[in-house]
């Protein structure tokens, strides 16, 4: 506790992370969220066993356990004939080879169940209403100038800021994310509301020609979340209105009666633009570093942003406790265990954003690889699931 304090820019999952693994460290910590109150906006989230096995290191899983929900299976299917392609069996073996459960939770549960045990934790001060309007850096010491005009020294600056992260302009200069072309819409209803059952108790995807459709309950039972994903045609032809209701409603018009029908359960009020970065090398300058999706964002379709950014926060961690206050060298490390790790899953996601989204002869073949594989055995996700070490390795 005598050590200077680690400044974190942002208080989402990735910023609470990192600080409650930093003040398990001893570290001093102050997390700087814009926002008038912490909190997280969104839906669903899926936890596999990689991340479940670091916030029990956090001591948050248990806690979790409540709101959660433990599927079965994780089941691909075919959106145009609803045929069930492949499934994931999430049960006695899945265990005994990850020693962890998956599971799905909404993303406003882990945020509380984070931000609680921060607010427990003496050793860590949560700012609200304090948007990052500038730093600069002397010495071994950062400074950050805040909006409201406040203003605070650190040790070290941790850009835990998300996707437009202006932490990452300064370190990075890399201009806007790129944008992909998927827009998404989302829906919770209560469970009694769905009227198609046979999967109730799996995380279920149909994937087809442009678009997917994702449903898995959460709140521990009690509602569905849905979630329709279209690669807007009109978004690659360079149209107006790319992503728009009409446009999911044209393309999901060739899906089976029982996809198409899970549309009623889709908000068409807003919808989401997927965006993710090319890997970079350097994440860092001099005490200032990034995490999570403002160092590496990537798409939905490994379902592992914000499981990346919690892994990132205990391997920083390990590495500023090993470092002895050469921050820099801390930050070096961090990044150098993380990047091939994060980069593969931000190059596997895009990936499995085509294999979803295929038509003609490519979803045959993907239909064909897909009815062979073990549901014993999660061979495509076994890297990721298999998690890290505690120092971050492998």
């Amino acid at each position: 506790m005598s050590e200077r304090q680690i400044l974190i820019a942002g208080g989402g999952i990735g910023g609470l992370a990192v600080a409650l693994a930093l003040a398990q460290k001893g570290r001093r910590v102050r997390v700087l969220e814009k926002a008038a109150e912490f909190g997280e906006i969104g839906y669903g989230i899926q936890m596999g066993p990689n991340v479940a096995r670091m916030l029990d290191r956090l001591g948050v899983l248990r806690s979790l356990e409540p709101t959660s929900v433990f599927p079965e299976a994780l089941i691909f299917a075919d959106a145009i004939t609803n045929e069930e392609l492949s499934r994931i069996a999430l049960g006695k073996r899945f265990l005994e080879r990850y020693q962890y459960r998956y599971f799905v939770i909404h993303r406003r549960d882990l945020h509380g169940g984070l931000l609680e045990a921060c607010r427990r934790r003496e050793e860590i001060v949560l700012e609200s209403s304090s948007e990052i309007k500038k730093f600069t850096q002397q010495g071994d010491t950062v400074s950050v100038h805040c909006e409201n005009g406040a203003q605070y020294e650190g040790a070290a600056l941790i850009g835990a800021d998300g996707l437009w992260s202006p932490t990452r302009q300064a370190v990075v200069g890399d201009g806007a994310p790129r944008m992909a072309g998927h827009y998404v819409y989302r829906g919770v209803v209560p469970d009694e509301q769905i009227v198609e059952r046979s999967r109730i108790n799996t995380m279920t995807i149909w994937g087809g020609p442009d678009l997917h459709m994702v449903q898995y309950r959460l709140r521990g039972g009690t509602v569905m979340n849905n979630v329709a994903t279209i690669a807007s045609r009109r978004f690659r032809r360079g149209e107006n209105d790319a992503g728009a209701p009409d446009e999911l409603e044209q393309l999901f018009s060739r899906t089976h009666a029982a996809v198409r029908d899970n549309l009623r359960y889709v908000s068409r009020e807003r919808n989401w633009v997927l965006h993710d970065r090319d890997p970079v090398t350097n994440w860092t300058d001099g005490c200032v570093t990034l995490l999570g999706d403002a160092a590496h964002p990537t798409l939905q379709y490994l379902a592992q942003g914000a499981q990346m950014a919690i892994e990132d926060g205990l391997v920083l961690a390990e590495k500023v406790a090993a470092a002895g206050g050469d921050y820099n060298r801390a930050f070096l490390a961090y990044q150098r265990e993380r990047m091939n790790r994060s980069a593969r899953v931000v190059l596997s996601s895009r990936f499995f954003g085509e294999w979803f989204h295929v038509d003609g002869g490519a979803r045959e073949l993907r239909n064909e690889l897909a009815r062979a594989r073990d549901p014993e055995n999660p061979w495509e996700a076994d890297w990721l699931y298999r998690g890290i070490e505690p120092d971050g390795r492998l």
